[in-house]
């Protein structure tokens, strides 16, 4: 597998001076106390993906997210206006969860006119509005203007729909585009809403969310973790040169590490797996890429022929991951402890237009899940291991140079959360 040079002017990590090249500590992937800032300074405060419109396909539409790291349950919904809305999912009357089904702690969706609690029939339009009370005349002075759903800041971005928890009340600190900022925004036009032939998949991991995204984030250990998944004279020949993405890239609390690839159809018969041959499609994706037109001017940065994959990283816990043969992914992170989190994979193409090729999809998620899993499966002894603080400073790459951001940025972001909060 060839090496790409660094840039002329020197390794990636010396172009951000500010992110050091010194050994690096773990203590935020092991500290409860960590964990419980992070929950007010990063995930009450940054604008959450939680999903895509195509899971509100209609008017009425809706579907619930448990949100642990926000301590809080949000319904998300289109309303009779078509907009996309999203509240705290708790009734006002007595504080019941409003939408569920038999299990109160797990996600559900559906298509409904009113959200009606369950407790004692109170009900809500899509606009959160307070409809009905069951024998109002019994209650207060109640005012039902006064008493409906608390709203949720919901913005859509090129059909990913965000969520930020700045209080109802008050704007958050930035708007979702400034948020973004211009290496994100610069993905509009790709084709996201041809993509609808979707497959997901969820684990619960036992590791702190931070150390699942830094196994995303570099590709160093991939030549060695995946070497019994490729060819044993493909994975000889990788284990040997290494492996060096062409491009990476900080922009903000966001980042990108853009590959080159491989067209693995042009390799020798004994590179290949028999299947792959079959469903012409393998861990890259299908062989036979769809036409999706003119690409966003922020794909590829690095110009490689052939394109592999970019990975752009966005802050905190939200991946998109565009693959060179015409597909994409996303991987969410979900914080629910200090040493434990929920993995959420999505994998997305285009709708199949014969068996063939959606045998090809089906591969492709198939084989990117054992990848994943393998990632996955270093996470837990990893963890306990930096728990133990027998290590307390690890050593880092060159390539490894999105993790120190990663890291650096949760300190940053939890910094400035103490100073404003101190008043300082």
């Amino acid at each position: 597998m060839a090496r790409f040079p660094k840039p002329a002017e020197g390794s990636w990590t010396q172009h951000y001076p500010e992110l050091g090249t010194g050994p690096v500590s773990y203590e935020d992937s092991i500290s409860p106390e960590i964990y419980e800032l992070e929950r007010q300074a990063i995930f009450k405060r940054a604008w959450l993906n939680v999903g895509r419109v195509e899971l509100l396909p209609r008017k009425g539409s809706y579907y619930t997210k448990e949100m642990k790291a926000a301590n809080t349950s949000i319904i998300v919904c289109r309303n009779t206006k078509g907009e996309v809305k999203a509240y705290h999912n708790v009734c006002r009357h007595r504080g019941n969860k409003l939408v569920w089904n038999d299990m109160p702690l797990e996600d559900t969706s559906g298509t409904c006119r009113q959200f009606i609690c369950k407790y004692h029939a109170w009900r809500y339009d899509l606009d959160g509005t307070l409809t009905y009370v069951q024998q109002e005349d019994e209650f207060f002075d109640l005012d039902k203007n006064r008493y409906g759903l608390v709203p949720v800041h919901c913005e859509v971005w090129e059909g990913f729909i965000f969520v930020n928890f700045a209080s109802h009340t008050e704007e958050p600190e930035q708007t979702l585009t400034e948020f973004l900022g211009p290496m994100i925004t610069n993905l509009a036009g790709y084709p996201f809403g041809t993509m609808t032939s979707r497959f997901t998949y969820r684990s619960e991991v036992k590791a702190n969310w931070k150390l699942y995204m830094d196994a995303f984030q570099e590709f160093y250990h991939a030549p060695v973790l995946h070497a019994n998944q490729t060819p044993t004279a493909y994975s000889k020949a990788a284990a040997q040169a290494g492996f060096e993405a062409p491009h990476y890239r900080i922009e903000g609390p966001h980042r990108l590490v853009s590959t080159s690839g491989v067209r693995v159809w042009e390799m020798a018969d004994e590179m290949r797996k028999p299947i792959e041959d079959i469903c012409r499609s393998g861990l890259f994706g299908p062989w036979d890429a769809p036409d999706l037109g003119q690409m966003p001017v922020g794909l590829n940065p690095a110009k490689c022929d052939p394109w592999g994959l970019d990975s752009f990283q966005l802050f905190p816990n939200f991946v998109i991951l565009f693959w060179g043969q015409g597909w994409y992914l996303t991987y969410h992170y979900w914080p629910t402890s200090f040493n434990t989190h929920t993995f959420e994979c999505t994998l997305y193409f285009p709708q199949p237009r014969t068996p063939r090729e959606r045998l090809g999809q089906e591969l492709a998620a198939a084989s990117f899940k054992e990848y994943g899993l393998q990632d996955a499966n270093t996470l837990e002894a990893t963890q306990t291991s930096i728990e133990s603080r027998a290590v307390e400073e690890f050593l880092l790459c060159d390539q490894e140079i999105l993790l120190r951001h990663l890291h650096k940025e949760t300190a940053s972001w939890i910094d400035e959360y103490q100073r404003k909060t101190a008043g300082v």
